[in-house]
């Protein structure tokens, strides 16, 4: 990885430690500089605009959610449905923890996104990949239209992790309530349908 790659990697881990912290409004790159500790001048050397900046954290963003899912052998290979809702709540638990800013900085863009379409447009291409995922796992777990599905699996995970990052203590679920609410949302993707 050469050296302006890394530091294009710091100043949008840093912008995404900004977003989290002090949302759209607060994300500058005199802030970004500060939060990563470089010089001044230096994000707006590196991203010209604060669009360039936004679709360096999209990026990121994605790049980090897909190490984390490709690490996550159950994921991306066979498993049953059991072992597939195991994975997906410890993801879930896991960015909502540890991955928390992340999450946040994400729908800190995901809120600015229907005001700047090219954000929504990269938005769109990044979320391409967890669609991927999630069609791979409907199939997996006997869906009979995982590819149609998808957008809206995806859509009922992301409340779920929304949930656990913003809900007060009492509401949110606990690991085996997760587990099993995935689980349920599995074999209601997997199930028969019935039309009204």
């Amino acid at each position: 990885m050469t050296q302006t790659t890394l530091r294009r990697q710091e100043l949008a881990d840093a912008a995404i430690r900004t977003l989290a912290r002090s949302g759209m409004r607060g994300l500058t790159h005199r802030a970004v500089d500060q939060a990563a500790g470089v010089p001044a001048g230096s994000c707006s050397y590196y991203f010209r605009t604060r669009q360039e900046l936004l679709r360096a954290a999209v990026e990121r963003l994605a790049e980090l959610d897909i190490a984390e899912i490709d690490g996550r052998p159950a994921l991306t290979g066979a498993a049953s449905a059991d072992r597939i809702a195991e994975a997906l709540a410890g993801l879930i638990e896991l960015w909502s923890a540890d991955g928390r800013e992340r999450m946040l900085a994400r729908y800190e863009l995901s809120l600015e996104a229907p005001r700047r379409p090219e954000l929504q447009a990269a938005l769109r291409a990044a979320g391409s990949r967890h669609r991927a995922v999630a069609a791979h796992l409907l199939t997996a777990a006997g869906a009979p239209d995982a590819a149609a599905d998808a957008h809206a699996f995806v859509a009922v995970l992301d409340g779920l992790l929304f949930n656990q990052l913003t809900a007060p203590d009492p509401h949110r679920l606990t690991p085996e309530q997760l587990r099993d609410s995935v689980l349920k949302l599995l074999h209601a993707f997997a199930g028969p349908r019935t039309h009204l």
